[in-house]
């Protein structure tokens, strides 16, 4: 059955299926038809996430195992809800002790039952693989190793022992094993095995291999086939090696019985593959389309020309969005996937080897073509033959442009032949085919999400997964194109606004986007509070751009939780890598950000920034409710993080990754349940036969309405941009053309409009959004 709309819960020891099921009678009341649960398989012990799985075959024990499941199912049903579960096909925990699989391997070697699951490259490592797992260089940590019986221990890490080595001396019996212990530093140069992005802690698994896809998913097929489940949500299938033939599988061992959707990130005009067998994405394209549409584009220039005139962002070109993202690309390629890089490398050199005409590429240019076409795919990952939007000939060109040898340059046309399947289906030719694409997936998300979104921060609510930064607004007209799209080929896709992977969760990001509408305030607002502080012990921050993110982070939150604030903001920071990093962190600058955040946002000047946002808070709320009813309404099946029913303000995980609670409802709280009791009432107005029909707009203020139709039978209308239109002396003539026909509004008892022409003040007259219903004859 496809959902009407889910609920996310994100389970963990201390909120496992129990805590759920307790939850049940609430979010039924909510109008949610599933629950939306994050990974249920066995785990790291004590994981507050469940990505790092260890086990596919078992539920989690933590969590109250699969009879704990199963329970939960039961009293969901009995209110009338399913259950959709998180798959993680793409990797597992790289902890072998807690990991049954990987530690035959690591005992077993090549030869292991379960080598096929795992993703190593044996080859490259002598038939040994690199467990990057030690604190320093191997000759400084031998005294930390110790055997005990069949198994090696260092810290709190096991690792199993080659049979018949157990007595062995020291270093003859870590010669002897299938594995290798190495400092943690050689990940970036010498891992063998995939990982997920540069998580050396996660490694990737070969799902693309009939027999461990099934032995992986038998689980979870049964559950379906109970009717345990009924939804799937398939995480970062951009990693897996042939994403369409895996879900092809899925539908096929599932029965088809399962709406599926996928977390595929989709930039700029790139579509999902009309061949998928899934419902369409988890929403993220359409996340970006929401917050895109209320934000001011002539406002959001003005704040780039700001940023760059206070932060003076050194190395990124004055601060340009394709600048710093093609930089934080070439620093990822090089150092943090440098691994990768080098086993694509290895990979062209065999491909080439197979052809005279290409034996003479030598390794450094292929190796240079790798690297250069790997910073310049504008999306996550091509797919298939002629790929153009992944690999066009524009990338292919400017690449070329990086050599000094025309002769030289053509590398790089091998190396796109190659990425592209265009030279054959040898073994080595479809690895690399597979490898590349899967490396892309890994450069975007690191160099675009988890650096350039730290570096280029103008207006930080753009700086969102799926986002676009260097062009943060959307128009109405192509909202609402993307509606229109949706209704036609994916109508019962995910919509989300908040997530586990959001920087921000989107009221968080409403508050800091109405910065847009004001820019020449917020400017002013940062010339003072940068005054009121720089007397203060601590008060200055380390750097301007620091500070700039700060204080719009700290308009966004609205609380005085400094240790949450600084928390965010120094991961922002590390992320970034420019002043302090993961690796090579810099303690005077972590410091100096930490005493800056005690003396300003959570010190003395908050009375400030409660100031400044509290002549923002009627615009705050135009921008929340406009959002949330968006969400809600247009074509798709929307996903409520839990607890963004009610006003809910999170940072970057984990603070976003709190155990539910219930809480007091506002008026966020009632939007949503009017709403999502309306899909509940009319699921054939806003399921896989609902249309979508934009309501024209006329006036003076016709950009401040955006207005449609759902079926016929259900009319959306938000106010956008408010404080602008304020500025501009408000609706005047604006008016709205409704269908024809009575229209009884759900926001406001007793009061009703009649179709035509309706003056947007009147439409409006109660709130700042309007959700009306065809009455009944």
């Amino acid at each position: 059955m496809t959902p009407n709309a889910t609920y996310r819960l994100q389970l963990q020891p201390s909120f496992p299926f129990a805590a759920a099921a307790a939850a049940v009678p609430y979010l039924a009341s909510l109008g949610i038809s599933h629950l939306h649960l994050s990974p249920v398989w066995e785990a790291v012990p004590g994981s507050t996430h469940g990505y790092d799985v260890t086990d596919p075959t078992r539920v989690r024990a933590e969590l109250g195992g699969e009879e704990g499941l199963r329970a939960l199912a039961a009293t969901a049903r009995e209110h009338g809800l399913g259950l959709v579960l998180d798959l993680v096909p793409n990797h597992m925990a790289a902890v072998p002790r807690y990991n049954p699989a990987l530690w035959e391997v690591l005992r077993e070697g090549p030869s292991s039952p379960y080598a096929r699951w795992f993703d190593i490259d044996w080859a490259a490592g002598g038939d040994r693989v690199l467990l990057p797992v030690l604190g320093g260089p191997i000759g400084d940590e031998l005294g930390a190793l110790s055997v005990d019986g069949a198994e090696l221990h260092y810290g709190d890490h096991r690792f199993p022992l080659r049979a018949g080595t157990e007595g062995l001396p020291l270093p003859a019996l870590l010669d002897a094993q299938f594995y290798r212990l190495g400092w943690w530093r050689l990940a970036r140069t010498e891992l063998t095995y995939r990982r997920f992005f540069t998580v050396s802690e996660l490694i990737g698994v070969r799902v693309e291999d009939p027999e461990v896809f099934d032995a992986t998913h038998a689980k979870v097929v049964e559950l379906v086939r109970d009717g345990v489940v009924s939804g799937l949500r398939i995480d970062h299938p951009d990693g897996l090696a042939d994403p369409e033939g895996y879900l092809h599988r899925l539908d096929t061992a599932t029965g088809g019985a399962c709406w599926t959707v996928v977390e595929k990130i989709l930039t700029g005009a790139e579509q999902l593959p009309a061949t998928w067998p899934v419902a369409g994405t988890t929403g993220y394209d359409t996340l970006r389309h929401i917050d895109g549409l209320l934000t001011d584009p002539v406002g959001a220039d003005a704040l780039a020309g700001q940023f760059r005139r206070y932060a003076n962002p050194a190395g990124d070109r004055g601060g340009y969005w394709d600048a710093t993202v093609r930089r934080a690309a070439h620093r990822v390629v090089t150092r943090e996937l440098a691994a990768e890089t080098a086993a694509l490398t290895r990979l062209a050199e065999r491909a080439c080897a197979e052809d005279m005409a290409l034996r003479d590429h030598a390794p450094w240019a292929l190796r240079a073509a790798v690297r250069e076409l790997l910073v310049r795919v504008p999306v996550y990952r091509p797919y298939g033959s002629g790929d153009e939007v992944a690999l066009p000939l524009k990338a292919a060109a400017s690449a070329r442009a990086t050599f000094s040898v025309a002769e030289e340059a053509k590398a790089v046309d091998t190396v796109r032949d190659l990425a592209l399947g265009r030279l054959g289906e040898s073994p080595d030719r479809v690895a690399f085919r597979v490898r590349f694409a899967q490396t892309c997936s890994a450069v975007r998300a690191k160099a675009v999400e988890d650096t350039a979104f730290y570096r280029y921060t103008p207006l930080v609510s753009a700086n969102e997964v799926g986002g676009d930064p260097g062009r943060p607004a959307v128009g109405p007209d192509e909202f609402h194109a993307h509606c229109a799209r949706l209704a036609r080929d994916w109508p019962t896709g995910g919509v989300v606004l908040t997530t586990h992977d959001t920087k921000r969760s989107a009221d968080v990001r409403a508050r800091i986007a109405v910065l847009s509408q004001c820019p020449e305030r917020w400017e002013e607002f940062l010339r003072q509070i940068t005054a009121e502080t720089a007397h203060q012990e601590g008060g200055r921050a380390p750097d301007p751009q620091l500070a700039w993110v700060t204080w719009q982070t700290a308009i966004g939150f609205g609380f005085p939780y400094g240790e949450r604030l600084r928390s965010a903001l120094l991961k922002g920071a590390r992320e970034a890598a420019l002043q302090t990093g993961w690796t090579e962190p810099n303690p005077a600058y972590e410091q100096a950000l930490a005493d800056f955040v005690a003396a300003g946002p959570a010190g003395h000047p908050l009375h400030s920034v409660a100031l400044f946002a509290r002549a923002l808070t009627p615009h705050v709320r135009a921008q929340v409710l406009a959002a949330t009813l968006l969400q809600l309404t247009v074509p798709g099946v929307p996903d409520l993080y839990q607890g963004t029913e009610r006003t809910y303000l999170a940072l970057v995980d984990p603070d976003n990754r709190d155990p539910f609670t219930e809480e007091a409802a506002d008026e966020k709280t009632a939007l949503t349940c009017a709403a999502l009791r309306l899909r509940a009432e009319r699921p054939e107005v806003f399921g896989a036969s609902g249309t979508y029909a934009p309501l024209a707009v006329r006036g003076a203020a016709a950009a401040h309405c955006v207005a449609y139709s759902r079926t016929g039978q259900v009319v959306v209308a938000v106010t956008r941009l408010s404080l602008r239109l304020e500025r501009a002396g408000g609706w005047e003539d604006t008016e709205v053309l409704l269908p024809e026909g009575v229209w009884s509004d759900l926001l406001t008892a007793g009061r009703q409009l009649t179709g035509g022409p309706v003056r947007a003040a009147d439409l409006f007259g109660p709130g700042p959004v309007a959700l009306l219903v065809r009455a009944e004859r």
